[in-house]
């Protein structure tokens, strides 16, 4: 029984297998219309348990869909629907149950602690599908989109990032270090990354480059990844938070100072930190990113069941 909670805790060979098993089952899927079951159903008999205390739409989705595919099923709960949530029934003893009923649980959460508690008190594994410090479902499956695109591994590409940090920035600096890619990141000097992330890196004997021009950011990028500015449940005077990222909204202009070829990602949902003539424009990959969750999910969950080719 494996979990996945954070890139940082997984060996990149793992890391590495669970990606040529997606780019493996994504080929061989290319006849099957959405919900036909992969050839000999690897996960036939098996529930996953998806809970989620914050809204979501593609991790619901392609959760649900990996599963299916895989030949299992899906229980989807919202936490307020618990007694979890509304009877005040303790972690380890919800825990309990889901190991009684489930065979593996997908948690999206607004509290770090949380994730832990579950992982300490189950006895299936946890998958993190979305936590204040991390998201490493998305940014997984982004590391697989780039590859895919740019027909390359990822450590001869230069990535920056443009935008806020917060959780999938976090996972994505996690990549960088796992992967072995130079990682530029641009945005206004009181939103660089925290200094743990950052301390992380150097005991890794790496190094991130930080950038408040975003010019300078982008320079000579073969991918541009950005996120909303405004992030769910962000406590924060939004209105001066957009000012403060003013010059860095995602234009054509700011493309221009990429290499030509470079391409747009985003995990959505977008705000106004991005135009449309680059969101929806001949270099933007958003839609291919999105769909590509569900392949890499289904071998994220081959991983954590102990059934990966």
């Amino acid at each position: 029984m494996k979990h996945f909670i954070n890139l940082r805790d997984i060996p990149s060979k793992d890391l590495r297998k669970i990606i040529a098993d997606a780019k493996k089952r994504k080929k061989l899927r290319e006849k099957l219309s959405t919900l036909e079951v992969d050839k000999g159903a690897p996960l036939k008999g098996k529930m996953l348990v998806q809970m989620f205390e914050k809204p979501s739409s593609r991790t619901r989705i392609s959760f649900y869909l990996a599963i299916k595919q895989l030949g299992g099923s899906a229980l989807t709960l919202r936490s307020n629907e618990l007694h979890l949530g509304q009877g005040g029934e303790s972690i380890a003893d919800t825990a309990k149950i889901l190991s009684t009923y489930g065979d593996g649980f997908m948690f999206r959460t607004d509290s770090d602690k949380k994730v832990n508690d579950f992982k300490k008190y189950l006895n299936i594994p946890i998958i993190n599908g979305l936590s204040p410090s991390s998201h490493p479902t998305q940014v997984l499956s982004d590391v697989f989109t780039v590859e895919e695109i740019k027909k390359k591994p990822i450590s001869k590409l230069k990535i920056c990032w443009i935008g806020d940090s917060n959780n999938v920035l976090d996972s994505l600096i996690e990549a960088s270090v796992k992967f072995s890619f130079r990682l530029n990141i641009g945005c206004p000097k009181k939103f660089e990354p925290k200094k743990k992330i950052r301390d992380w890196v150097k005991k890794n004997n790496k190094k991130i480059f930080l950038y408040n021009n975003p010019e300078k950011a982008v320079e000579e990028a073969d991918v541009i990844f950005s996120d909303k500015v405004i992030s769910m449940n962000d406590k924060v005077d939004k209105k001066r938070k957009i000012k403060q990222f003013k010059k860095f909204k995602i234009k054509k202009e700011l493309m221009g100072h990429a290499k030509k070829n470079c391409i747009f990602l985003h995990c959505l949902p977008r705000g106004n930190e991005v135009e449309d003539d680059v969101f929806l424009g001949e270099n933007s990959y958003v839609w291919q990113q999105a769909l590509n969750r569900v392949h890499v999910q289904k071998s994220i969950l081959l991983y954590c069941f102990g059934k990966l080719r």
